[in-house]
């Protein structure tokens, strides 16, 4: 190394290599510390867990282990009380811990990196941080569905007009509807833990991408780091980032589920709709319309699921050409995985709160009910029942719907000369039939919108979170 050069980049942890230092430019431009430091507990605690591993292995001493535990609690401190000194210089999260370890401590610090390499420190940081991430979606799903479910039961009994192509389909009550929900957030929630499951692993003891000659034991780290097991191939430890890859397409499903939910609260709450209204606190006005009451919340996360799967697409490019091991496209990693989890964190914790705010207007969904014979299906399940086949029940209830659309009546307006009319099967008993609640009593199975159902799948569903 040239004089000016070992001056310039003296603190490098690579700088012995090289003739002449990098710009202030490529410093920048390849720096991570001012995103992976979110990171800093992290890679507090898988520093640990490799110190304790090397004193136990006589790699290192009794006393640098204590000294390196002192050095550590003293950074921790600083971080969480935001006096530490984050340094461009040091390039990223876990040199300027190093750095400011071997000040504290001198050749302690020095010595912490034995046996490992930042290529599976940072593999192993990112998945400490991904299975905090993952504990904390877990608990944030629970509560959204708990918050659904206090919903679904205040409405268990409510009739809503069940929908398919957007045109009123059959009667279903705003619990069942709200369950369908619910059920989406459980499997979600599933898929979370799925996720934690899988990543699971530590990657520390890969080092670079070989391995290490030194006499580590990877399964006491593991155990130390609450780790299932290792990554058992070394190449694949440090280069692989499928966990995020992972991670990033569960947070697209769970904000593909929010954003048909946010869908749907903005027709509801639409004038022309109705349903619902939405609490003022998550709404907002127009800057020139003094009326307005905006659904600026269920809007802008319906907008935020494009976010998040960009962010997929994005890890999914970045990870495609590239060749094993390690290759510096993978510190472009972080930032999106940080943005994911921050959108979905705080999506889910406002769409619970959101839902204790929903006013229903039973009015206007029992309104709804009478514009597209929503009880047709079961007049054809009626003459079913009394033994026609069922296409030509169909075909008689059709031609019913048709004489109901001139006359501008609904079929229970019909007199039951009237609708024998359409079959002599129909006797005096097809009104109970005719009616929105007797078309909701008469599903009473599992996953059915029988009121009794609702009522039970919410207990069921109680019991599981």
């Amino acid at each position: 190394m040239t004089e000016h050069a070992a001056g310039a980049d003296a603190g490098k942890a690579w700088s012995g290599r090289f003739s002449e230092p990098v710009t202030e430019l490529v410093k920048r431009y390849t720096a991570s510390v001012f995103f992976d430091r979110r990171m800093a507990l992290q890679d507090i605690r898988g520093s640990l867990a490799h110190a304790r591993m090397l004193a136990k292995q006589a790699i290192i001493s009794a006393a640098d282990l204590a000294a390196i535990e002192r050095g550590m609690a003293q950074i921790q401190g600083e971080i969480e009380r935001g006096e530490f000194n984050w340094n461009l210089d040091d390039e990223d999260v876990h040199l300027n811990i190093e750095k400011r370890l071997t000040a504290l401590v001198g050749d302690a610090g020095k010595r912490l990196h034995t046996g490992r390499s930042r290529n599976d420190q940072v593999a192993t940081d990112i998945r400490l941080w991904l299975r905090d991430t993952l504990d904390t979606l877990d608990g944030l799903l629970a509560d959204y569905m708990r918050a659904l479910l206090v919903l679904a039961e205040q409405h268990a009994e409510t009739p809503l007009p069940g929908f398919t192509h957007l045109q009123v389909a059959q009667p279903v009550t705003f619990g069942h509807h709200l369950l369908a929900y619910v059920e989406m957030a459980g499997r979600d929630r599933s898929r979370v833990r799925d996720c934690r499951a899988r990543m699971n692993r530590l990657p520390l003891g890969a080092a670079a991408l070989a391995g290490t000659t030194f006499p580590i034991d990877r399964e006491f780290v593991a155990r130390e780091l609450g780790f299932d097991g290792v990554c058992e191939n070394s190449l694949d430890a440090v280069s692989d980032r499928d966990f995020a890859i992972e991670f990033a397409s569960v947070a697209s499903l769970i904000m593909v589920h929010v954003s048909r939910f946010s869908e749907e609260l903005i027709l509801w709450m639409s004038p022309r709709v109705g349903f619902i209204d939405i609490a003022d606190r998550f709404c907002t006005g127009s800057s020139i319309m003094p009326q307005k009451k905006n659904p600026d919340v269920p809007e802008l996360a319906r907008g935020k699921s494009g976010r998040v799967f960009g962010h997929l697409m994005g890890l999914l490019t970045l990870m495609k050409g590239q060749p094993l091991a390690y290759n510096k496209d993978n510190q472009e990693d972080k930032e999106p995985i940080f943005d994911t989890a921050d959108t979905l964190i705080d999506t889910l914790r406002i769409f619970a709160d959101m839902a204790t705010g929903i006013r229903v207007k039973p009015e206007a969904m029992a309104a709804a009910l009478k514009q597209g014979y929503a009880t047709a299906t079961d007049l054809a399940d009626y003459l079913v029942k009394k033994g026609l086949p069922f296409r030509d029940a169909h075909e008689a209830v059709a031609q019913a719907v048709r004489a109901a659309e001139k006359r501008g009546c609904d079929l229970p307006e019909f007199t039951l000369t009237e609708l024998q009319v359409f079959s002599p099967l129909i006797d005096d008993d097809v009104f109970g039939v005719l009616t929105v609640a007797g078309s909701l009593a008469a599903r009473d199975h599992i996953g059915g919108t029988a009121p009794a159902q609702v009522k039970a799948a919410i207990a069921r569903i109680r019991a599981a979170l």
